[in-house]
């Protein structure tokens, strides 16, 4: 489980690899579009603090979250260095909740390993919400920018010659 009082906004900016180079595919899911427009701004804020120029961000929205997969999937035939799946599923009375997120969290992961260019998982899957809200830019900070940052680091990983 996270720690309850983390800030996912904070991060050491001397650690992030240079970015203005790279270009970024956003793609952002239009259901719970108030805390999916909370965590894309992070996640473009944090691009752009850390060097990456505005041109070089693209952003897709997609309907839902489980729509997010086949975003990503033509986002990484774009010529992009990484991409963020931007979503939110919130727990509801029914099963549809763990299908969703079982099926979005095995759909990214399959085409990470697929595929050369990385997906960053920036998906919120709360039980209410007030955790979503806390977490796309409230009292935990911003998830989006997390992804942002580790999106930065992936891009950087690949474009390395470790790989």
């Amino acid at each position: 489980m996270a720690t309850e009082n983390k800030n996912l906004s904070e991060y050491d900016k001397a650690t992030i690899p240079d970015a203005k180079n790279f270009r970024f595919g956003i793609v952002v899911s239009e259901w719970n579009d108030t805390i999916t427009g909370g965590l894309f701004k992070g996640a473009y804020n944090a691009l752009i603090e850390n060097g990456v120029l505005a041109s070089n961000i693209i952003r897709w929205d997609v309907p839902g979250s489980f729509e997010l997969i086949y975003g990503c999937k033509k986002m990484q035939e774009q010529n992009v260095n990484a991409v963020i799946a931007i979503g939110s599923v919130i727990q509801g009375e029914t099963k549809h909740f763990d299908f969703v997120c079982e099926g979005v969290t095995q759909g990214i992961k399959d085409l990470n390993i697929l595929n050369e260019t990385p997906i960053i998982f920036c998906v919120l899957t709360d039980n209410n919400m007030q955790q979503a809200i806390e977490r796309s830019g409230g009292k935990h900070g911003n998830k989006g920018t997390e992804a942002a940052i580790a999106a930065i680091k992936m891009a950087e990983l690949r474009n390395s010659s470790r790989i």
